[in-house]
Order: C-alpha cells, then structure tokens, then sequence
C-alpha cells in the first residue's frame, strides 16, 4: 500500500477515493494567508487582551471593545476569512476543519481573536445546528445575523443538580395549546446575560430515555419567565454574582410551538451534533495557547541567569522545554488528524468521535503540564498578574469540564477501541511466546538442523 493511499479505520485501502499525499506541507496560498493572520493578530488583537479585561468584553456588542473590534472586523470579512466554521452546504466558506485548524491555532493566542473572525464559541456550535436543524424563518431570524456578528448566543444544557449528564436533566417542557411551557433550572449557561436568544435542552417526554425524550428549543432573551438567578465566573476572584454564566431558572416561560429546533424527542441528538464540532474548535485553539506559553518559556530561559548560567543552560530546564515541544507537537499531530479525519468523512462518524474524544481528553493534561512548567521557570512573575500565565492556568480545570468531563471523553475512547476486538480462547494469550514457537518451528522445519 504506498504512502498517501486512502485506508478506512481499521487500515485496509479505500478504492473509492484519490490519492492524498500526507506530507504534512501546506498549500503556499493558504500559508501566505496564515501568515498574514499571525501578524494581524500579534499586533491588531492581541493588545485588546491586554485593555478590555471585562469577563465579557470579547463577546458582548455593547461593551466598547466592540466598537475597537468593528474595523478589525471589516478587514478579516474583506479577506474572506470570516466565519470559516460552516461548509458550504450550510452557507460558510467550506474551508475544511484542517485548515480551520491552522487558523485556530493563530487564534487561540487571544480571546479576542475567535469573535473578530467570527468564530467565537458557543456562538459556532448554535450556528451549526441552527444551519442543519432550523426552519427558514429561524435561519433568517437568528443564523443570519448570528453569522454577521451582529448578537449572540447561548447554549443551555447542563443543570445544578446534575451537571452534563442528560441521564438527570429534569428541565421540562409541555405543550400547552400552540405553546412549548418550560419549567425548571439550568446551570452555567454561557453569555446568557448578554444573548439575543438561548437554544435550551429540556425534557419533553420524561417516560422515555433522554436521547429519546428530550428538545432543543429558541428561547427569545426576553421572554417572560426566564430568569438569570445569578451570573458565575470561573475563578476565585471575581466577586459573586459577576462572571458571564448563567444560572436560570424558567418558570412557566412559554415559547410558541414553533419555537422548536429539530424534531420532538431529538434533542440529544441535536446536541450531539455541535458538541462535536465545540470539541475539536477548544482542541484548536488550544494549541495556539499551547505555543503562546511555549513563547514565553523560551524568551524566559535565554534572557534570564541565575547560578552563574542561563536558564536555557541548566539541564532540568532544558529536560521542560524539551517535554513541552514533544507534547505540544503530539497533541498539534493528533487533532490536526481529526480534522482531517472530519474532513474525509464529512460528518461524525464512529472514527472522527473516537479522535475527538481523545484530543478532548488529553487537552487538559497537556495544558497542565506545559503551562506549568512555563509558571514555574517565571517565579513569582509568572504567578502574578503581570504576565498571561495565570489567565492560562485557569483554562486547565475548564479544559477537562466543558463539554463532558474527562473521565467520559475516555471511557468512550477505550470502549471504541475495544469494541471489535474478539477475546481470545485458550488458556494463554495468543501472543504466548512458547506456543508460538513451537508453530514458527514447524513452519521453517527445513532451515532448522
């Protein structure tokens, strides 16, 4: 089987497709792009991090970071690099998810950078399924402006009294004449203080299993009986109350029936369908932060000297910044993989969930590691508020929660992986050294004395 031959996911050759070469390059055309998007965000986005610090100001249109954001904008649409998340069936520029990856890794530099180019979650994800699920007045109502830039969303889901485990979501809707009425809480709904509208999962037939009794349903910002009991934060430091999560609580809040996105009983798998596409864009991003902190480590350990030496001369630094470049390629390699994998398939196929499960549960490990060892080669700089590196901390527990807890992102990985593999009957592995030679004996019996 040559080099670059398509294979299917258990490595036997795909007749039906062309020859794609894997020689890691990128198109020359693309690259230039990349390259301009480097510079854009280094010296256009990245100062906006370090002036507008409210928890919001990246995604709120009525903070005045958005008034700095408008002519950056402009010129990322004038490029044709906005909104590269949708293909073209669903109305985006049908770049692919590997080259969305090279870009995401230029934005996961700032938090800034996802909304100037269009691509800020959960904002992509709602675009997603209101592209594959919405009726034509909701496209034109929501996607539509959505996609401009011009509001933005919420995605509710989880609840207090049970996290991300659809298993316990209690969260009802009924239907009340030509009405859906929701009554129940949900918990860290994301930009919900700040959202046009929220896409909300609730629980539509609680005598059936929730992939087949729950609904997504648009909930309008300002319809009566949605309630933001408070707002959360992520960190110990901002006061209670502050922060841009929502807890809500819907009391007798009623939608028209119409309000519905995609059929009845199918929320769950409404979900599943952005939940994907979220993963792979944090795993994205997160290879830009990755590279910012390793940035920062290298400057640190050629410029600073202590013991008579530079850092960079000191084995035990060399042994992190060696670790890091190793970690940090690996994880780049495994999701720019699963993009390509999404790519090849074109939708959320056994393989593609299996690698982004694993890339989603990996992320936080890299993370930890490499920002850590970025923090502890700074010294009390790198733990003060005057470098990024503490920001960047607070994204390793976020990391291994948002959007299914670690734990659940591996199980499903290794019962993936184990699934087709059949046991073996005998009382010795198949692999059993003495069995196997005595059969391997036989086999060349005529070159043995």
């Amino acid at each position: 089987m040559a080099l670059g031959t398509p294979v299917n996911d258990r490595g036997r050759e795909r007749k039906d497709e062309p020859l794609m070469a894997w020689d890691f390059s990128t198109d020359p055309d693309f690259e230039q792009r990349l390259e301009w998007m480097r510079d854009f965000v280094a010296e256009e986005i990245e100062p906006l991090d370090l002036v507008f610090r409210d928890p919001a100001a990246h995604v709120d249109p009525r903070s005045p970071a958005a008034r700095a954001m408008a002519p950056l904008k402009e010129e990322v649409k004038r490029r044709g690099l906005w909104a590269c998340h949708l293909g073209p069936d669903l109305g985006g520029k049908g770049l692919g998810q590997l080259k969305l990856g090279l870009m995401n890794e230029i934005l996961g530099r700032s938090r800034f950078a996802p909304t100037v180019f269009g691509t800020q979650a959960p904002d992509t994800g709602n675009a997603e399924i209101l592209a594959r699920f919405g009726t034509a007045d909701q496209k034109a109502k929501y996607l539509q402006p959505l996609l401009d830039g011009e509001i933005v969303s919420c995605y509710s889901m989880t609840e207090p009294q049970a996290g991300a485990d659809p298993g316990e979501f209690t969260c009802q809707a009924r239907l009340d004449g030509d009405e859906w009425v929701i009554d129940g809480e949900k918990w860290f709904a994301s930009h919900a203080c700040i959202a046009e509208f929220l896409i909300v999962m609730v629980i539509t037939d609680p005598e059936v299993p929730v992939h087949q009794g729950s609904t997504m349903l648009i909930v309008p910002h300002d319809t009566p009986g949605l309630e933001i009991v408070r707002n959360t934060a992520v960190g110990p430091k901002d006061e209670i109350g502050s922060g841009v999560h929502g807890y809500l609580r819907f009391t007798n809040c009623r939608v028209p029936q119409a309000s519905r996105l995609g059929p009845v009983g199918e929320g769950f798998k409404v979900a599943q369908s952005r939940l994907g596409g979220g993963r792979i864009h944090h795993a994205m991003r997160t290879v830009g932060m990755l590279n910012k902190a390793m940035d920062y480590m290298k400057e640190r350990v050629v410029s600073r000297t202590t013991k008579g030496e530079r850092l960079a001369d000191k084995q035990m630094v060399q042994e992190k910044i060696a670790d890091s470049y190793t970690q940090i390629l690996q994880f780049r390699l495994h999701v720019l993989y699963a993009a390509w994998l999404l790519d090849r398939d074109k939708s959320y196929t056994r393989p593609v969930r299996r690698e982004i499960s694993a890339i989603k549960a990996a992320m936080p490990g890299v993370l930890k590691d490499v920002i850590y060892r970025a923090l502890h080669l700074h010294g009390s700089l790198g733990m003060s508020n005057e470098t990024p590196l503490m920001d960047m901390w607070q994204y390793v527990p976020e990391m291994g929660i948002v959007d299914g807890p670690t734990e659940v992102h591996k199980i499903g990985v290794a019962k993936d992986i184990l699934r087709d593999v059949v046991p073996f009957d005998g009382p010795f592995p198949s692999y059993h050294v003495p069995t196997r030679l005595a059969a391997a004996r036989e086999k060349f019996a005529a070159y043995l004395d």
